[in-house]
C-alpha cells in the first residue's frame, strides 16, 4: 500500500504569512521529515534564502496507517517588506530528496515553475466566501479565483483569502461522497473508533451495517429519554422557509470526517476512488446516480481548487455546517446534543477535523497549550483517549483570532461563546456573549478602519429576520435557523452600541456568508454624531444558492416592506440606523444576488471606498453599485 501512495497525499496549504512567520499546512502518507525553502528569486544559480529554519510550533499528528498532518512554521531571517515576493518550495526529505515539482505538479500554474507569493499586509484587495457543499448543482466557484491568477500580474493578486464558514458539510454528505470517504479510510487506514450510545459498536460495524447510507437516523440509540435529540439533531427538519436539512449521510467517526477534508481540498485520493463500486440500497439508486454527476464534476475541479490554495494566505472560521446544522442554536439544543454520549462524540470528531484541518493553521502559536496537553491522542497504535481530547476541543475557547495587517482583519468566533436565551431554553443563544463581545469591543477600539469576519451577517434581510422571529416567539427557533444578531437582545444591544460608540473606527467592513445569497449594504446611523460607516458584505456560497423563485419573492417583499419611510422599521433593533442596498451590475429591481460566487473587495486606501465584485461560478462578473440618491428616496431603505 505505501508504495503506490504519493509522498503528499493533501496540500500544500499557505495558511499563514505575516512579515517574520510562514506557515505551510499539509497531509503525507508517510512520517517523513519535510523542509521549507524560500528565495527572493527562482532559477538563480545562488538564491537568498529566507528562512532560518522551522519553529517549535511545527507539528506532526498521525491520523491512519498512512496519514500525517503536518503544520510548518517557519522563520524568516530578515522581516519581509511590504509587496515582497517569494518563492517557496517544499522537500520530502529522503534519500532522494523530492520538490514540489515531483510530489505535486499539479499546484503549478500554467507555464510557472515555481510557487510564487507575495506579501500585502496593506490590504488592497482579497478573496472571501462561505458554504462550499461538494453536491451542489453548479461549479465550484474557487476555479474562478484560480483562472483569475492566471491572467493576473503577481502584483495584482489580492492579499489572502478568507473562509467565513461551511468549508466542509459535515451534516448533509451525498452518497456517492460517502462510497469515497469509506474507500479513503481503508486505503489510508485512517484509525478507527468505538462508539457509546450507538446501535453499532464500533467503525467496522458502522461500515457493516445496512443503515450505512442513505439512512444513518436509524442508528440512533432507542431510548425514551433521547426523544429530543432525535427530532432536533438528527431528523431531517422541514423548514417552509430555508432548505431542510439532511442528515441520512451526516458523518460519524473521526476518520469519516477527515476523508472528507481530504477529498474537499486535493485532487490526489481521488485517482483511487470508484463511484461504481458501493453498497448502498437500491431503493437509493437514482438518487445516487444524480448526485453522482456533481460529485464527479467537484472531484475534476479540484487540481485548480488546490493551486489557489498553494498560491494564496488562506483563513478559515466555521459555521454550523464544519460541525453540524444548527450547532449551539439554543440551549435546548445544547442540553440535548451534549447530553448524550453519542452526539458529544459526533460534535466532538467534527471539531477536531476543524481543529486539524482549518483551525490549527490560522494562528499555530495559539495552539500550542492544546498540542502541549494532548500531544500523545493518537499514535501508530490509534486513538488513546479520544473523549479526553474532545472535551479539551468543547472547552477551547480561542478560536477565533485577528490579523495585524492594513486594515486589521478581526475574525470572530460566532459559535462557541453564546449568550443563552434566559427567556426560555428553546429561545435562540445569542451568537456572542457579553466577555466575547467586550473583547471584540477592545479589538476595534483605537483603530480607523476594521476589517470584521461574521459567519452570520450583522445586517442581514429585514423580512426573513422577521420572519424568523415569529417562529421564534411560538419556540420554532430550530424550524427556520434563526441565527441572526438581532434575535437574542442582549448579543444585539452591545453589538448595536458598539458601533455608536465614539472609540469604534471610522470605518467597518463586515464579511458575512451563511445565508447562501449575497448582498451589499452601506449603514450609517441616523444622527448628525454618527462617524462609523459600515458596509455588510455578505458572499454566500462558493458552492450553494438559494431558491431562486422564493428568494426573489423575499427581496421584493423586504424591499417594498423594510423601504426607509415604512412604519415597520419601527420595530426593528436597527431603526437608529440608515441601511441603504447596493445594486448587483445596477439593476433596481434586486438588492439579493443568487449565485455561487467568490467576493473581491476592493479597498482605496485614501478614500476609504469598499468596492463589491463577485466572481460567479460560470465566468460573469456582478458589481455592486450604489443606486443614485433619487432611487434611495423612491424606492429603497
Amino acid at each position: 500500500m505505501l508504495k503506490i501512495l504519493p509522498d503528499i497525499l493533501c496540500g500544500p496549504m499557505i495558511r499563514r504569512l505575516n512579515s517574520h512567520e510562514f506557515v505551510v499546512w499539509l497531509v503525507t502518507s508517510r512520517c517523513v521529515d519535510l523542509r521549507v525553502t524560500a528565495s527572493r528569486e527562482s532559477g538563480i544559480a545562488q538564491p537568498e534564502w529566507l528562512f532560518s529554519g522551522q519553529e517549535e510550533n511545527s507539528s506532526r499528528l498521525q491520523i491512519g496507517t498512512y496519514a500525517f498532518v503536518h503544520t510548518l512554521t517557519c522563520s524568516f531571517e530578515t522581516p519581509l517588506a511590504n509587496d515582497e515576493s517569494f518563492c517557496y518550495d517544499l522537500y520530502v526529505q529522503g534519500t532522494q530528496s523530492k520538490g514540489l515539482r515531483e510530489t505535486c505538479a499539479h499546484v503549478f500554474l500554467p507555464g510557472s515553475q515555481s510557487l510564487t507569493v507575495t506579501y500585502k499586509p496593506r490590504i488592497q484587495s482579497l478573496l472571501h466566501g462561505s458554504c462550499r457543499k461538494p453536491h451542489f448543482a453548479s461549479r465550484d466557484a474557487l476555479v474562478q479565483v484560480y483562472q483569475e491568477m492566471t491572467q493576473r500580474d503577481l502584483e495584482e493578486r489580492p492579499s489572502l483569502l478568507m473562509l467565513a464558514g461551511d468549508q466542509v458539510y459535515v451534516d448533509d454528505v451525498a452518497g456517492p461522497m460517502l462510497v469515497a470517504i469509506h474507500q479513503i479510510m481503508a486505503l489510508l487506514g485512517l484509525f478507527p473508533e468505538t462508539l457509546t450510545g450507538c446501535l453499532v459498536a464500533d467503525t467496522e460495524a458502522l461500515l457493516a451495517h445496512p443503515s450505512c447510507y442513505y439512512q444513518r437516523t436509524e442508528l440512533l440509540p432507542d431510548e425514551s429519554d433521547n426523544a429530543t435529540l432525535q427530532t432536533r439533531f438528527f431528523a431531517a427538519k422541514r423548514k417552509p422557509i430555508f432548505t431542510s436539512v439532511n442528515a441520512q449521510n451526516h458523518l460519524i467517526t473521526a476518520a469519516e470526517v477527515f476523508a472528507m477534508y481530504l477529498l474537499s481540498w486535493s485532487p490526489v485520493l481521488w485517482r483511487w476512488v470508484d463511484l461504481h463500486q458501493h453498497t448502498v440500497p437500491d431503493q437509493f439508486a437514482e438518487l445516487y446516480q444524480q448526485e453522482r454527476v456533481d460529485i464527479q464534476q467537484f472531484a475534476d475541479d479540484l487540481p485548480a481548487v488546490a493551486s489557489v490554495f498553494a498560491h494564496l494566505p488562506t483563513y478559515m472560521i466555521f459555521d454550523d455546517h464544519d460541525v453540524t446544522d444548527d450547532w449551539n442554536l439554543t440551549r435546548a439544543w445544547e442540553q440535548a446534543a451534549y447530553g448524550h454520549p453519542f452526539s458529544r462524540r459526533i460534535i466532538g470528531n467534527a471539531l477536531l477535523g476543524y481543529w486539524l484541518f482549518q483551525g490549527i493553521g490560522n494562528h499555530p502559536a495559539a495552539f500550542s497549550p492544546l498540542l502541549d496537553k494532548h500531544s500523545d491522542f493518537l499514535g501508530v497504535e490509534g486513538w488513546r483517549d479520544q473523549d479526553q481530547l474532545i472535551d479539551a476541543l468543547l472547552n477551547w475557547s480561542h478560536w477565533h483570532y485577528s490579523l495585524n495587517t492594513e486594515p486589521k482583519i478581526v475574525v470572530l468566533d460566532t459559535r462557541t461563546h453564546r449568550w443563552r436565551s434566559e427567556k426560555g431554553v428553546h429561545q435562540p443563544s445569542g451568537l456572542m456573549d457579553w466577555k466575547a463581545l467586550t473583547a471584540f469591543q477592545q479589538e476595534l477600539y483605537g483603530e480607523d478602519n476594521v476589517i470584521v469576519v461574521s459567519a452570520a451577517p450583522v445586517f442581514g434581510v429585514k423580512l426573513i429576520e422577521a420572519i424568523q422571529r415569529v417562529f421564534t416567539f411560538f419556540g420554532k427557533a430550530l424550524m427556520v435557523d434563526a441565527e441572526n444578531w438581532m434575535a437574542h437582545p442582549g448579543t444585539a444591544k452591545v453589538m448595536l452600541e458598539t458601533f455608536q460608540d465614539a472609540r469604534t473606527p471610522n470605518n467597518l467592513t463586515i464579511l458575512s456568508g451563511d445565508v447562501h445569497y449575497s448582498f451589499v449594504y452601506d449603514v450609517r446611523l441616523r444622527s448628525d454624531k454618527s462617524h462609523t460607516h459600515i458596509v455588510q458584505v455578505t458572499c454566500s456560497g462558493f458552492k450553494n444558492a438559494f431558491p431562486d423563485t422564493l428568494l426573489k419573492t423575499f427581496d421584493l417583499l423586504n424591499r417594498w416592506l423594510y423601504n426607509r419611510w415604512s412604519m415597520f422599521n419601527f420595530f426593528t433593533k436597527r431603526r437608529r440606523m440608515s441601511i441603504r442596498h447596493r445594486l448587483p451590475n445596477g439593476k433596481r429591481r434586486h438588492t439579493l444576488y443568487n449565485d455561487s460566487a467568490v467576493s473581491e473587495i476592493s479597498l482605496d486606501p485614501q478614500t476609504k471606498a469598499v468596492n463589491i465584485t463577485l466572481l460567479c461560478q460560470d465566468g460573469k462578473r456582478v458589481v455592486f453599485e450604489k443606486p443614485p440618491p433619487s432611487l434611495h428616496r423612491k424606492r429603497l431603505p
